[in-house]
Order: structure tokens, then sequence, then C-alpha cells
């Protein structure tokens, strides 16, 4: 699904009046989005307390129309529509709506610009936040700033559902650049936004709901600029059909993990589970001698080769011979987890990703061991896991850097290392070579615990093992984090631990596949 920044929006929307939508339909539309979410929500609405705050724009206009909307067909207990400014200086649309709902009869049309909400206002149980819209980027300031101290102070008690984005959010960062309206619900609009699935402001949008209101599909195309999807549940769901009557494990790929090594041997069996738990047929680990009981002790299906090692338990450079031996007519080999930095470690690391023809999962201190090479791969595909301190790593930046432009960063080492980046952390990326990045919105802050990037590097490698596309590494993303939303559901923040992904990966599937089926039905 696209994620589009201001610009395009706003051009889209031109192109859409353009073609013969006026842009009072679309205001109509984007308030019936609203209103229906409204009903849906606040039931009976005849019972209600509802004040609408209107800005001078189109996000205004929308705002007058839900109002009229409102008042028409539900005749709140009590309605108040407050203005930030007077009637005469909104926009030509906003206007036009204006005389629309002064026409339907509503009551306690104010006009501001207001330093406070009438009394009566102030016992509000819903309001509807109309002030600023996704033109805005910087802070807000002057009237439309004191309107929006003044709904985060003056209602104490009114869930407030935000009109495409909360006031005062930037459209196109994650970044909080000033005072915002703290939103419960936010209702956007043909495509979601940059700074509404970014790291923080998003996370500040209460539910958020998507809603068509009349532009033509084919204006919000593949051939802009940005290329920035969200990884959605109806994109990765083809990958969970049921199975064919008489699929057997070869059907299904062969998967190898090179990780552990003395006193990590949880990390190799981590990541071999996880191949299997994702739907791998068959998941091989390779790992140090001094570990291989461990791993083996740990669960009967996974399949254990020994490798040489070092005096410090180690992978030893000659370990190379047996990983390459073991690498035949396996789809799928991952390394990194619990190898260590032994220099000679490092080395056999190098050579897998200079010379194994296999695709390559490459994560931990895998990825340490590439840090300062010269990223000449084998031309087979290699697929980059980092978190931001091993981006840092990677890049030679600062983490605070990686931080301040995830996007930028994950797009561009992608292009110009060629491979398929994965930047964990709050909004996990993935970067394609040539410039595509998808979003994942998933996850929760229980999985900052040891591991959870192990079991996303077995998920990476046993769903690309079944098929060897980014759709593959998208559903791993996306399932990791869900599992991890639905395991801190049932024992906390707190109490999650990494197996426990695992243990929650099928109910996550499961909810997966309910989302899409209530997108499909138009329920979400």
């Amino acid at each position: 699904m696209k994620i589009l920044n201001s610009a395009q929006m706003n051009e889209i929307d031109r192109r859409t009046i353009e073609s013969g939508i006026p842009g009072l339909i679309l205001m109509e539309n984007a308030a019936m989005r609203v209103v229906e979410l409204i009903e849906e929500k606040f039931s009976p609405l005849s019972e209600r307390r509802v004040v609408v705050v209107c800005g001078r724009g189109n996000n205004g206009g929308d705002g007058l129309a839900i109002a009229r909307q409102l008042w028409s067909r539900f005749r709140p207990k009590s309605m108040h529509v407050l203005l930030t400014t007077a009637s005469g200086d909104l926009n030509k649309d906003a206007a036009a709506n204006f005389k629309m709902l002064q026409a339907s009869g509503c009551p306690n049309l104010i006009q501001g610009p207001l330093a406070a909400p009438p009394v009566e206002a102030r016992f509000a149980d819903l309001l509807i936040d109309a002030v600023l819209g996704t033109g805005v980027n910087g802070p807000a300031s002057g009237i439309p700033l004191e309107a929006i101290q003044m709904i985060n102070t003056q209602f104490p008690v009114a869930k407030v559902v935000s009109v495409d984005v909360p006031s005062g959010l930037p459209t196109d960062s994650g970044a909080l650049l000033g005072e915002f309206v703290r939103a419960d619900y936010t209702v956007t609009f043909t495509a979601y936004k940059l700074g509404q699935v970014l790291s923080p402001a998003g996370d500040h949008m209460g539910e958020l709901r998507l809603g068509a209101i009349g532009t033509p599909p084919e204006m919000i195309g593949d051939d802009a600029a940005l290329n920035i999807r969200l990884i959605t549940p109806r994109w990765i769901a083809p990958l969970f059909a049921p199975r064919a009557k008489d699929a057997n494990k070869g059907n299904y790929g062969h998967v190898l993990i090179v990780a552990g090594s003395r006193g990590k041997s949880g990390a190799a069996a981590m990541a071999g589970m996880a191949a299997l738990r994702a739907g791998a047929g068959l998941v091989t680990v390779a790992t140090t001698e001094s570990a291989m009981p461990a791993v083996a002790a740990h669960a009967p299906e996974l399949m254990t080769e020994p490798l040489p090692e070092t005096e410090s338990g180690g992978m030893a450079e000659h370990a190379f011979a047996f990983i390459e031996q073991y690498s035949e007519g396996k789809n799928i080999v991952a390394v990194g987890p619990g190898v260590g930095r032994h220099p000679e470690t490092v080395k056999v690391v190098r050579k897998m990703y200079r010379e194994l023809p296999n695709t390559l999962v490459i994560d931990a201190d895998g990825l340490n061991a590439l840090a300062g090479g010269d990223w000449k791969g084998s031309g087979t595909p290699r697929i980059l896991t980092p978190h931001p301190g091993e981006m840092g790593r990677l890049t030679g930046k600062p983490t605070s850097a990686i931080q301040e432009d995830r996007v930028g960063t994950a797009r561009n080492f992608a292009s110009a290392v060629a491979a398929q980046v994965v930047l964990k952390g709050h909004r996990t990326l993935l970067a394609i070579p040539g410039g595509d990045v998808y979003v994942n919105p998933t996850g929760s802050p229980a999985m900052a615990t040891g591991g959870t990037g192990d079991i996303l590097t077995g998920l990476i490698a046993g769903l690309l093992a079944q098929k060897e596309d980014p759709i593959a590494i998208a559903a791993a993303v996306y399932l990791h984090g869900l599992s991890g939303e639905i395991g801190a559901r049932h024992v906390g923040e707190q109490a999650l631990t990494a197996t426990d992904l695992l243990r929650y990966f099928p109910d996550a599937i499961r909810e997966m596949a309910a989302r899409t089926a209530a997108i499909s039905s138009g329920l979400m």
C-alpha cells in the first residue's frame, strides 16, 4: 500500500479535481468516512455532546461537512462548531460548507479566534479535530496553535477524532516539532502519509483508519519518486494459502543456519526453530563442535552439522570448506546469530558473503564481521538485517544519525551494496536496491529483549526457502512484530521472551488472515 508525502497528496488532490471530481465532493466523501467511524465507535449519537473545531482551510471544510452530517442525521444532545477564524476568512470550499451548515439549522456556530470554548461546550464527550491537515509540516503557530492547546486542555472528558492527521503533527516526518492534538482516532484519506507510519509521530494518532474519498486509483500509482509502501496483511496473505494435499517437505525448501559458538548455542537453536516455525521443510544448523550437542538437544526437529572451532569456541577459518559442503542443495543460508567476533570467524563470514552461491541472510555478528569489508558478493541475493547500532557500524555513522533518517539510510545503503536491508527497530524498514522501501506497522516494546533478532533471522530464512521474493522478507517482519503484539497481550511487555514469539507465531498468522478478510469485506 502506497505511502505519500504532503506534496504528492496535494498533487493527487489537484489532479483529481481537474479530472472532474469537485473539491466539495471530496470533502463530502471525507466527511462520510469520518462519520462512519464515529457512528461505529460512539453510537447512539443522539446521546452525545459534540464539539467540532475547524480551521480555515480544507481540513476545516471537512470538519464543517462532518458537523452538518452529524447534525442532520443524528441530532446530538448538544452541538458546538468552533471556527478558529471568522467565516469570511475561510477558503472557498470551506466557506461553501459553512453556508450549508448554517442552512441545516445546526446550533452554536461560533466564529473565532477563540481563547477558550463556551462553558457548556467543555462537557463534550466527543471532539472532532479539523484544525490543520496534511499541508503543514513545521510546528503549529499562531491561532492554529492556540486551537490545538485549547483542544488539549479545555475538554477533559472528550474522546478526540482527528481528520486526516492530528493537528500539529508533521505529514512528512516522524519528528515531533511542536504542540499537537492527542487523538483517540484518526481517519486519513486516499493513502497513508509518511508521518503516520514513521516513529514517533504515528504513535499519537490513536486508532488509524484509511478511507477512500473518490480519488481514481491510477492516480496513486507506482510512478511517484517516493516509493515507500506499507506492509499490509492483504499483500502477504497469499504466502499462507492452504498447501497442496500431496505436499511433502521437499516442496518447502531446506535452510542452512550457520550460527552459535561456545556459550551461545541458544541463538543457533532459536534461529533454527524459527525457520521451521515459518514453514521451511527442513532446517540444518551448522555450529561449532562444542555448541552442537546443546543445539541438537534443544529440538529434535533440527538437523545439525559440526564446524571446526578456535580455542575460544568460535568458527575456525577452515570451517568455510565445511559450510561450502553443507550449503549444497540448500535454498537459503543464514549466518550470524551467536557466531562471535573472533578474527578467524570474521574471515569465514566474509568468504561466505563473497563466494557462496546461495541466497544469504546475515544478522548479528555476521553483520559485524562485514563492517569495513568490500561488499563484493557472489551476485546472488544478500539480505542484511541490522539494528541501528549495527547499521552505524556498517555505514560508519553514529546511531543518532541512523535514527534521524532511517528511510534514507536504509534506501541508500541497500542501493550502494546491492543488498536487501531490513533496518530493525520501531517501524522496521525493508529497503530494496533501486529505491523501494517498505514500512512495517507491527511490533511491541515487549520485543526489546535478547534473542528476538535471532528469531527474525530464522523467520526470514524459513519464508524465503518457500518463496525467494521480497514479499517473504516483508511477511517475516510483519508476523514477527505481530507475534510480539499478541505475546504482549498475553504475558505483558516485561515478561515476553524471544521464544514466546515462536509460541504466538501461529496466532499471528491467523490474525493476519482475519485482518485480510476484514479489509476485503470493507470492515477495516
